[in-house]
């Protein structure tokens, strides 16, 4: 996923360094696991390998409905199953085919209910039962909310809202194969994070049409995705291609034009895809996020469009993720790192193949300006790639998650060069492929075949301390963009009365635009915001990065002018890395702002996912 904000919760490393060898094994279906507190599941005692749906989605009800048949490992003396669930509504349960007694436990505020089900010697499930009231996972949308003008749904399962739709064991570390049959209303088409078995769907004997679809490779839970509207298909390569509403649907195969060449850049690296297709959904304006790595197909934010495939890194970012995240899984949330991380690193080095040196190191560049902002903002526990403590999602910053943790494995390159990193980590995503890993065993393995006793060695990559320490170690070294060169000159003349027009806007990338706009200084009087607008038509712009940064500095200021704007984009659009800090600089900004923020806000807040929802209620207090 790109900029996204992950559950954090206390983790023993003990645990974790006694469970690390297994991960290499596997043999064992029930091979020991970390401790993971997102999760009310006993894994060590009895596990779900299978989820196979049978669902109707109910649109007027705004729930998902029917019957969910649970394959199960256990010990041989195990006498029950703990699953997730947040909301489910649960109408009966089978052990085998006869039912069996079940109990829902107290509802805990993050995780939800324990859903603890009799085996009764059985080792499969059924469960009837409906999705949650408002569930956090889903967002039914209204045909005003779509460029159809037809109802549409999608799901966001990532980190583990999951169990408001599907009773299983919620936890990264648990892998589970998956198979669904989906019935949906005539005139709109299901589309899954699995091998599409029925494209054009069957009559159901429901009424509408069901669509079918298989996953045999064992993901992590929140990788099972649904999205269900009027979408088209447009393929950009033979294992390539678009869905999209009938409106977006040309616009988006011409911005992903070069997803056959990234996945080939990508496979040269780091060996064969393995997933079959690899597709891409824009989703209406409402998705939380720029991208979710759902296998086979990417969830993609329609913000992204800019019309001159200048914001085509999201989609590297997610298509990398096909290595880094869902071929090898952060066992727990606490080590997010190990998926974004390693995918920002990927997403850097296929854009540096297709689109050239400096373009990556504007982008490494950039990224290194978010660390140092983070640095500066987050307590010394989110600083860490591995959380500890009682870190919450709120306390921790993308920019360490993603950045820091990209900077990481861009300074081993470094320092081991970067041949032999390639051959690591081909390795590592062959000898770990559909398994959990966590940052201890990670170590582990990079000191087995890497480091291998070399004290000098191990002493230059400084590794526990990129891990397990907050700020940056001193091996860091800043990237250097000469694309920037010239930025600081624009600025200072700029700020010294000079016109913006006098900067080569127009000869700008989006990279060196949003550097231009992020080294002015913050605060700014009218008339020099007014000679931004005047010379670059700020408040319009349709590249949504730089609008951001605009709007941003335009807020900071108070800039009267520039207000029609952030409504318009705050309503139109709710991609929580540009709602969020928006609303947090408007509520900064005492009455002015808030007076724009309250009414603004409860205008848009139904358009809003229930992720954004939740954040967004944090910031926009009453008055």
């Amino acid at each position: 996923m790109l900029r996204r904000t992950l559950l954090g919760s206390a983790l023993a490393a003990p645990i974790i360094a006694a469970a690390a060898p297994a991960f290499a094994r596997r043999a064992d279906p029930l091979a020991p696991l970390p401790l993971d507190r997102s999760t009310h599941a006993r894994p060590e005692i009895a596990r779900v390998t299978h989820v196979s749906l049978d669902l109707v989605a109910d649109f007027d009800a705004k729930r998902l409905r029917g019957t969910a048949r649970l394959n199960i490992v256990a010990r041989p003396d195990a006498e029950q199953i703990v699953l997730d669930s947040d909301g489910l509504v649960i109408h009966a349960v089978r052990a085998g085919r006869r039912p069996t007694r079940f109990e829902l436990g107290s509802r805990d505020e993050e995780l939800g209910s324990a859903l603890t089900i009799q085996l009764n010697g059985q080792r499969t499930i059924e469960i009837d039962y409906e999705s949650a009231e408002n569930a956090s996972a889903l967002q039914w949308l209204t045909p005003e909310q779509t460029a159809s003008g037809k109802q549409f749904l999608f799901s966001q399962g990532q980190a583990i809202l999951n169990r408001s739709w599907i009773p299983t064991q919620d936890s990264p570390g648990i892998r589970q194969t998956y198979d669904a049959r989906i019935v949906v209303p005539d005139g709109l088409k299901a589309v899954m994070s699995a091998e599409m078995l029925t494209p054009n769907g069957r009559h159901a004997r429901e009424g509408g049409r069901a669509f079918r679809f298989r996953m045999p490779q064992p993901i992590p839970p929140y990788l099972i995705a649904i999205a269900i509207g009027d979408l088209e298909h447009r393929a950009v390569g033979p294992r390539t291609g678009v869905y999209a509403e009938p409106s977006v649907v040309e616009r988006g195969a011409y911005e992903c034009a070069d997803m056959e060449r990234m996945m080939d850049v990508a496979e040269s690296l780091y060996g064969p895809y393995r997933w079959g297709r690899y597709d891409v959904l824009i989703l209406p304006p409402s998705f939380p996020y720029g991208g979710m790595e759902n296998p086979r197909l990417t969830f993609l934010t329609p913000t992204f469009l800019a019309g001159d495939r200048s914001l085509v890194s999201l989609v590297a970012h997610e298509l990398a993720h096909s290595w880094s995240g869902n071929l090898v899984t952060n066992a727990v949330w606490e080590d997010g790192w190990l998926n974004e991380g390693f995918t920002s690193y990927i997403e850097g080095r296929i854009g540096e193949a297709l689109f050239g040196v400096e373009h990556a190191r504007m982008a490494e560049a950039l990224s290194w300006a978010d660390i140092q902002t983070a640095l500066g903002a987050v307590p010394a526990d989110g600083q860490r790639l591995h959380w500890v403590g009682e870190v919450s999602a709120n306390d921790n910053s993308s920019a360490i998650t993603y950045d820091k943790g990209a900077l990481f494995l861009r300074t081993i390159e470094g320092a081991i060069g970067r041949e032999r990193l390639d051959q690591y980590l081909r390795s590592y995503f062959d000898r770990h492929a559909f398994q959990p890993m966590t940052t201890q065993a990670f170590l582990a393995d990079f000191r087995d075949h890497v480091v291998r006793g070399d004290a000098a060695l191990e002493e230059r990559l400084k590794l526990d301390e990129w891990a397990f320490e907050p700020g940056i170690p001193s091996n860091a070294v800043e990237p250097v963009a000469s694309g920037f060169d010239d930025i600081p000159g624009y600025v200072a003349h700029f700020v010294s009365g000079g016109p913006p027009a006098a900067a080569p806007w127009e000869a700008w990338n989006t990279m060196q635009r949003q550097r231009y706009l992020q080294t002015l200084p913050r605060e700014l009087p009218a008339e020099r915001l007014d000679a931004l607008q005047r010379a670059f038509a700020l408040n319009d712009i349709g590249n949504n990065e730089v609008l951001f940064d605009w709007l941003m500095l335009a807020m900071a200021n108070r800039y009267q002018p520039a207000v029609p704007s952030v409504e318009r984009f705050l309503t139109s659009m709710g991609r929580g890395k540009f709602v969020r800090p928006l609303y947090r600089a408007l509520m900064g900004q005492g009455e002015w702002g808030q007076a724009i923020a309250r009414p603004l806000y409860a205008r848009a807040r139904a358009g809003y996912h229930p992720i954004v929802q939740t954040a967004v209620d944090r910031i926009v207090t009453p008055a």
